[in-house]
């Protein structure tokens, strides 16, 4: 799934990355506040959705190699997280919908888990 394709399902404000969207693809989603989770059980490429706004997600998704970050409930980073990402490449936004109901969309759509046993 493209990252636009989930932008429009969560009805997403991008924060980051817009110029992106259309070319980055989802290989999955992950969802977790515990980035030590994250750097545990997600796969490359996969999508991050989480409500931990603070630079040690950006860092997270660039140690794990993550496509991009969704916050859910309207949360937004900090300008230091913001500028991080811009330096690592890597797209936000955010979204309206809680973790849950992300998760659920998302899933709905045909997106599958992108986690590791």
């Amino acid at each position: 799934m493209r990252l636009a394709e989930v932008a429009e399902l969560l009805e997403c404000d991008v924060l980051l990355g817009a110029e992106r969207l259309d070319a980055v693809e989802v290989a999955g989603c992950f969802a977790a506040d515990l980035m030590s989770d994250v750097l545990r059980f997600s796969r490359p490429g996969a999508l991050l959705i989480t409500g931990l706004t603070s630079v040690q997600s950006i860092h997270t998704a660039d140690v794990a190699d993550l496509a991009a970050i969704v916050f859910v409930s309207n949360k937004t980073p900090g300008q230091a997280a913001v500028e991080l990402a811009r330096a690592k490449g890597i797209p936000l936004l955010t979204t309206p919908r809680d973790m849950f109901g992300a998760c659920g969309a998302l899933h709905g759509a045909g997106l599958s888990l992108a986690a590791r046993a």
